[in-house]
């Protein structure tokens, strides 16, 4: 197989939430198929010294950026600093977004709009902006970090649902306005992903037996299976894959149905009654 069988080679890629566990796993397989990066994070240091780091190991060119994706100043010179180095912007993908617990009859108006704002309105405000870049080119892939909770929610998270559903809708919207000029907007939906945010839940056993038992896979997730989807969909070969949602989470969508009790167990139980069945023949 070419190693660049998924057509990535010299692309300039946009990626926020760089230093984060996803993003910076994101970026080293964007590296790996010799795409250029732009990094992007609130700590520009660290941004700039991946970007070292990654055009060193890769022989690719990646810049890191400071940026503040809910600041509209800030989102603005972003795209013209990465117009001005690259000239184009061929993919972006949106990882920037945080988790809150809280009750929801508790949860302060702040938290909230927190919630709101770097979740949805921080990926708009790039969606729309690196749009406008793509609209002048006719061509670009984006590519936003969803999650399984937009379809079912996170209890006692706030707004993190909330806002991913928006999420999840807005890429649609995107790809709905923007098809016909050769864009392509796909979200990916993640679910139980070990990241440095995440670790501290499996440091539980029980937890983690328990959130492994709910997975038809029967393992949990790392951050190098969201990049394998991301580097999908912002791919050439996922070409006619415009709109859609990308499930990322080991067949847990589908265990509902399996984790209803049943005597002895689900699959104990079947094994039994299907031999009782087979004796009744007899």
């Amino acid at each position: 197989m070419s190693q660049n069988w998924l057509g990535l080679e010299n692309d300039v890629c946009v990626i926020t939430g760089a230093i984060g566990g996803m993003g910076s796993e994101i970026c080293r397989e964007f590296a790996k198929q010799k795409a250029n990066l732009v990094l992007i994070d609130l700590d520009e240091v660290k941004c700039q010294q991946f970007a070292q780091e990654l055009t060193a190991e890769y022989g690719i060119k990646a810049i890191g950026l400071a940026c503040n994706t809910t600041n509209e100043a800030q989102v603005d010179a972003t795209v013209a600093k990465v117009k001005e180095v690259f000239g184009r912007c061929d993919v972006l993908v949106n990882t920037a977004a945080i988790l809150r617990f809280c009750p929801i009859e508790d949860l302060p108006l702040d938290e909230w709009s927190a919630t709101v704002n770097i979740n949805l309105t921080g990926y708009f405000l790039m969606s729309q902006r690196f749009g406008r870049l793509m609209l002048e080119q006719k061509s670009g892939r984006m590519v936003h970090i969803s999650t399984v909770a937009s379809h079912t929610p996170e209890t006692y998270s706030g707004a993190y649902s909330a806002t991913k559903a928006g999420v999840s809708m807005m890429s649609k919207q995107f790809a709905a306005e923007w098809g016909q000029f050769g864009i392509r907007s796909n979200a990916v939906c993640p679910c139980f992903v070990k990241t440095p945010l995440s670790k501290k839940f499996y440091e539980d056993k029980e937890v983690e037996n328990g959130r492994t038992r709910m997975i038809a896979s029967r393992r949990i997730g790392e951050t190098i299976d969201i990049a394998n989807a991301v580097l999908y969909l912002a791919s050439k070969r996922s070409d006619y894959s415009n709109g859609t949602e990308l499930v990322v989470d080991g067949g847990y969508e589908v265990m509902l149905g399996d984790l209803v009790p049943r005597p002895g167990g689900r699959r104990q139980f079947a094994i039994e009654q299907h031999a009782a069945s087979l004796s009744a023949k007899k």
